[in-house]
């Protein structure tokens, strides 16, 4: 014989990014059955368009300059808030946690585990992000009176807005739950600063109301312009008046939402493996359950 011939194992030299996908959206999906079995979980994800569908009929009055009811607004500013939520504030804290509890750490030991641990919170905070999203718009059109997306354009940016601005947003949670303290202090850190910014991105009213330094930095994040791109979904363009443009400036939404995502998933896998290296393996044997 001349030679031993090789044979090919998936994911041992190799790892193509195709298996990586396969991998991650697996575990997302198993995590999101997981979640929705838990009663807190499934009653945190209803509760928030609740709140929206109450503010919108208390609210009254029309959007400056339009005709438009402020409660449409409002309808997409709670649209716009489940994909800020679960691509921010919940996969901060959840992965506080997880970097706490070892599970970090246990993924790092495994070929291109943390790839796979990005892809699968992407896809738990995409399914979160796009019910929590539906039943605002559902119970908007039906108890509210809100509009629906006019045609089939309409519906494919409502569709393809919130998308980018979670993968824009998911490689930022996942960085600063990476890097606050712990996990009691991460929604207290990330609290005020993120309510801050979305407010002053126009989520939940026009964003021309605001001083002109205020509406110039906020253009560099990528709340501003997910919220404008579903506010381009959902509002006719009578309620531009309010807006700091003429236009809805898709081109702009999708094209400062997919730097930002290019971006953060080039940073946050070794945000996340900088992180785990540091870390001592006594936390995961500690929480492990016994065999």
């Amino acid at each position: 014989m001349t030679g031993t011939p090789t044979t090919h194992r998936p994911g041992a030299g190799s790892f193509p990014l195709r298996r990586v996908l396969a991998v991650g959206v697996r575990r997302g999906l198993l995590e999101m059955r997981q979640m929705l079995r838990t009663p807190r979980e499934a009653f945190s994800l209803l509760s928030t368009p609740l709140l929206f569908v109450v503010l919108s009929m208390l609210l009254d009055g029309d959007i400056p300059g339009s005709d438009v009811p402020m409660a449409e607004l409002l309808v997409a500013g709670g649209v716009t808030t489940m994909v800020v939520q679960a691509g921010l504030l919940s996969l901060t804290q959840t992965l506080a946690v997880e970097r706490e509890d070892g599970t970090l750490l246990r993924m790092r030991a495994v070929p291109h585990g943390i790839p796979v641990y990005l892809v699968a919170k992407t896809v738990v905070v995409a399914v979160t992000a796009v019910g929590g999203g539906a039943l605002t718009l559902a119970a908007g059109v039906l108890v509210v009176g809100s509009s629906a997306p006019a045609d089939a354009r309409h519906w494919l940016i409502l569709l393809s807005v919130p998308a980018v601005g979670l993968l824009a947003l998911v490689p930022f949670g996942a960085v600063l739950g990476a890097v606050l303290p712990n996990a009691r202090e991460a929604l207290g850190f990330l609290m005020i600063p993120m309510l801050a910014l979305m407010v002053f991105s126009g989520i939940y009213f026009p964003v021309s109301a605001l001083p002109g330094a205020v509406q110039d930095a906020v253009q560099a994040f990528p709340l501003k312009w997910t919220a404008q791109g579903v506010r381009a979904a959902l509002l006719p363009d009578s309620a531009l008046s309010a807006e700091t443009s003429a236009t809805w400036e898709l081109s702009k939404v999708y094209a400062i939402n997919g730097a930002w995502a290019l971006m953060g998933f080039l940073v946050a896998p070794r945000v996340l493996r900088r992180m785990t290296r540091r870390a001592t393996g006594t936390r995961p044997q500690r929480t492990e359950a016994p065999a």
